[in-house]
């Protein structure tokens, strides 16, 4: 935002956001005069608040300065066209409170007001919030709460893995993924080793057709094992206390594997609806999890990023340099959407066995760790992207490799 914008506003604002109540401070243009205020954190008092502002300056655009992008507090107000609300990062205002209380002194007012102070003190420093569409916003919440679902179901089936090692670590070795429903029903089933070995093999036999298992010699293979197994222990105690723990935690893992399915079928049904959805599905690697989550990565706003590098920095690819004296050190983007940067770090890995460049670059970098050269990897992936992105082009791999022919 320029600093010649701001003659636009009737009125600037800073809130200081909590849980149940927002600290505002409050300065109409033209006056010295800030007035504090205590919002209350329900939607009929925001309703109320941002109606007294209408009323208050005719609807004209006021700026709203606070250290929320997304959450309850902003989709509340961005039901008010006039309010102009300006995000500012949490660790800036945190440096700029320091900067002038050295002694660390901390208020919620006094953070409303430094917010505001910070407004009209650096304006070009701000970016209007610019919601997407609906679709894609609906995207982007979908893609993330998914994986966050994911990393439920992996701390379970670690969880399941520790319990079962305590009494019965056989169906470690017999199932070879721990997050599938054949996994869970067998325990369920057979929760021990005892009660697998009285299953008479007919029934063992049948369960596994059930779940699409009907090779004969791998039925036959884990029929003989279940039955030539050996029992770690016969302590009743240990036995008994897993076992119970087991149930519990397969009923929660089978839950959460069908929530799963469910917002995997969600994004299915609307990630084709959206533009530039092609653009992505057709990458190496990508498929129907990584195409989805790329789009809702890039968004749909083109003028956001004006070039690579930001995208690049943005998302925490790009190495940060500090140099002090005759010091000078590298190193990762501790302040970034982690979920942003794994987004792009995982799919990369997915790229190395499916694109020539891509595996002829990780293994020229064999010097770095594994997780170094996804990263330099993904800096040059998201160049290759943002160019696509802003022409509208679908990635040709051909065509790439040409170009660095001709280089």
């Amino acid at each position: 935002m320029q600093a010649s914008s701001m003659g636009e506003f009737a009125a600037f604002v800073g809130i200081d956001w909590a849980d149940r109540k927002h600290d505002i401070c409050l300065l109409p243009a033209g006056s010295n005069k800030r007035e504090l205020s205590v919002l209350a954190h329900r939607p009929e008092a925001i309703a109320q608040w941002a109606e007294g502002l209408r009323q208050r300056f005719g609807g004209r655009p006021i700026a709203v300065c606070l250290e929320l992008a997304k959450g309850p507090l902003v989709y509340a107000m961005q039901l008010y066209a006039f309010l102009v609300l300006l995000p500012v990062n949490p660790t800036t205002l945190a440096k700029y409170r320091q900067t002038f209380h050295v002694s660390g002194a901390k208020d919620d007012p006094s953070d409303a007001q430094l917010a505001l102070e910070l407004l009209l003190t650096h304006p070009e420093r701000f970016t209007a919030l610019r919601p997407q569409s609906a679709p894609m916003r609906m995207l982007q919440q979908l893609v993330e709460q998914r994986r966050m679902l994911v990393d439920d179901v992996r701390r379970l089936t670690n969880r399941i893995t520790n319990a079962l090692k305590q009494y019965f670590a056989q169906p470690l070795e017999w199932f070879k993924d721990k997050d599938t429903l054949v996994f869970c029903d067998f325990l369920t089933a057979w929760p021990t080793l005892k009660q697998a070995q009285r299953a008479r093999k007919a029934h063992l036999s049948a369960f596994f057709h059930q779940h699409n298992v009907r090779y004969p010699h791998i039925v036959e293979a884990r029929i003989k094992a279940i039955k030539a197994a050996s029992a770690l222990t016969e302590d009743v105690a240990v036995i008994e206390a897993n076992r119970l723990l087991v149930v519990v935690l397969v009923e929660q893992l089978r839950v959460l594997l069908h929530a799963v399915e469910r917002f995997e079928q969600q994004i299915a049904d609307l990630a084709p609806t959206l533009p530039d959805y092609s653009l992505f599905s057709s990458l190496p690697g990508a498929g129907p999890t990584f195409a989805p989550r790329l789009l809702a990565a890039f968004g749909e706003q083109r003028e956001r990023y004006c070039c690579a590098d930001e995208v690049q920095k943005y998302a925490g690819v790009a190495p940060v340099t500090e140099r002090s004296g005759n010091k000078s050190w590298v190193h990762w983007r501790y302040c970034c959407p982690k979920f942003l940067r794994q987004t792009f770090i995982e799919w990369v890995g997915q790229t190395i066995p499916r694109s020539f460049w891509a595996r002829a670059f990780y293994q020229s970098a064999r010097g770095m760790r594994h997780q170094a050269a996804l990263r330099a990897l993904a800096f040059k992936w998201i160049r290759i992207l943002h160019r696509c992105w802003v022409e509208r082009t679908p990635y040709d791999e051909a065509r790439y490799l040409l170009a660095l022919q001709k280089r």
